[in-house]
């Protein structure tokens, strides 16, 4: 009997695996690292910090397709004490409220696709606004210009990153918590999971006789192991400053850059456990453009941490520097949407699954929803009728 491989054990993989191994097609899952997760991982050690993206949304469609199969798992979310200790970073200086173009526009409706969200905010609530609004969006695009993105596709981040109640949730004790159950779910299916093999073009055209290949692998690694120059998406680049320090009452929850995107969080005020007691788990995020030196980011995360953080350099007890580039997800230009970017379906039995590829969502959603639609239509190659209907905004 022909089978489903699936290549890459991240969240797309593991949602593809799991979703054709339900109808009970054979699935061989293949991940070169000896661990799963790709960029869910969460480090090990004494600070357990993500490598990938840190918040479930509540109305996300791929967290209810985890809750019907329990495999959520507890979820925190933020303390309201915390929630007053949210900061904005504005003129180089700290305040406690946001302008108030930025919270008119978060409320406005649809924007247009094929127009900068810098251009269309600005007529609708003034430059100041527009561009606050624009460094806000950081958070959510790891990029260096969200102003220069599609208007439709920042502004629907925007609603949902300022919604109230807030609509992000954080797996607690860390990504690495709902691999496992991801990874457990795919054993208790019959999933073959095969860690530490590589797939390169020629092991790949060996799988391709046995049945469809999903590939779930960073779009750069499937532009290779396709050899399909055209797989090609713009996407962020981020540097990464995670801090462990000394507990100190009053520390913020959020510092939000609104003179240049960036951000700063204490993912311990919602999740103590990352970190031992009387330590706090701090990681700035701050998009870079494609020339810009990481050490730029960090001094101007420094910089964000002495007005926030008093004393924050002699509270530290371990500290971490990296750079996440061309793995942030999928962001679309003016004129584009999730429609345009490479498809799922690449013909002659070959799937495409990741966060840079055609599917709606925020961050881990398109990841989701894209493997969740490659299973479908590689069940579909077998003749096996799939489940669930795939995800489609």
């Amino acid at each position: 009997m022909q089978r489903i491989h699936v290549v890459g054990g991240g969240l797309a993989g593991l949602t593809a695996a799991i979703t054709a191994a339900e109808s009970r097609v054979p699935v061989t899952l293949h991940e070169a690292h000896h661990t799963l997760g790709g960029r869910a991982r969460t480090s090990d050690g004494r600070y357990l910090t993500n490598e990938g993206p840190h918040a479930l949304y509540r109305r996300g469609p791929h967290r209810t397709w985890l809750q019907q199969r329990g495999l959520l798992g507890p979820l925190a979310s933020v303390p309201p004490l915390e929630g007053t200790r949210f900061l904005f970073h504005r003129g180089g200086t700290l305040r406690r409220t946001p302008p108030l173009g930025m919270l008119r526009l978060a409320r406005r409706g649809p924007a247009p696709v094929d127009a900068d969200f810098l251009s269309w905010a600005g007529g609708q609530v003034g430059e100041a606004g527009a561009r606050a609004a624009a460094h806000y969006m950081g958070v959510a695009l790891f990029h260096h210009d969200p102003g220069s993105l599609s208007a439709a596709f920042v502004q629907e981040r925007l609603r949902r990153a300022t919604a109230l109640p807030p609509e992000a949730r954080y797996p607690v004790g860390g990504w690495a918590q709902l691999i496992e159950r991801m990874a457990a779910r795919a054993w208790d299916l019959g999933v073959r999971i095969r860690t530490g093999t590589r797939v390169g073009p020629r092991e790949l055209a060996g799988l391709r006789r046995g049945g469809p290949v999903v590939v779930a692998t960073q779009l750069d690694s499937a532009r290779t192991l396709l050899e399909d120059p055209t797989l090609t998406w713009d996407s962020g680049r981020t540097a990464l400053l995670d801090l462990a320090l000394r507990t100190r009452r009053g520390d913020p929850f959020v510092i939000s850059d609104l003179d240049a995107p960036g951000w700063i969080e204490r993912f311990t005020a919602q999740d103590p456990t990352l970190a031992p007691p009387g330590e706090q788990l701090v990681q700035a995020q701050i998009p870079l453009a494609p020339d810009t030196p990481r050490a730029d980011a960090v001094r101007r995360a420094e910089g964000m941490l002495d007005l926030g953080f008093p004393g924050w350099r002699e509270r530290t007890t371990w500290r971490r520097e990296a750079l996440a580039s061309g793995r942030t997800g999928a962001v679309d230009k003016p004129g584009t949407t999730w429609r345009d970017r490479p498809a799922v379906d690449r013909g002659d039995g070959i799937l495409l699954a990741g966060d840079q590829v055609a599917a709606p969502g925020l961050l881990s959603e398109v990841s989701f929803n894209s493997g969740i639609e490659a299973a479908v239509l590689a069940m579909k190659l077998l003749g096996t009728t799939a489940p669930t209907a795939t995800p489609t905004a």
